[in-house]
């Protein structure tokens, strides 16, 4: 005896990144806050705003390192945000994936410049 089919099985599609994702984005974005926060302290408490105060502030390698997590994270927290919106809105498969390459591309881009300035190679 075989069973009733009531309805075709549910086919659920996607990445299934839901709660990873949701909490990536959230913890990328109090890590950028407290990056700003830090920022937004030394630049107060201290002499008149020019480049030298600007430079002292990159100057120390912990800042650097700081200032480079929190790029990652940026980097990070674009592309959750780029391909949850590319996988909702564009439905043509070759349109989504030419762009998200194109944002892996620039976010790449982008990453790599943020280690040319901080580092001056």
């Amino acid at each position: 005896m075989t069973t009733p089919n009531y309805g075709s099985k549910r086919v659920v599609v996607g990445a299934h990144y839901g709660l990873r994702d949701w909490l990536a984005q959230r913890v990328t974005a109090v890590l950028m806050a407290l990056f700003t926060v830090a920022l937004i302290v030394q630049i107060l408490f201290g002499a008149e705003m020019g480049y030298a105060k600007w430079s002292a502030i990159f100057s120390s390698q912990w800042m650097k390192l700081l200032t480079f997590v929190t790029i990652v994270a940026l980097l990070y927290h674009v592309w959750v945000g780029m391909r949850d919106v590319l996988m909702d809105y564009v439905k043509a498969v070759g349109v989504k994936l030419a762009l998200q390459v194109a944002v892996i591309v620039w976010l790449v881009g982008c990453g790599g410049w943020a280690v040319q300035v901080l580092w001056r190679l």
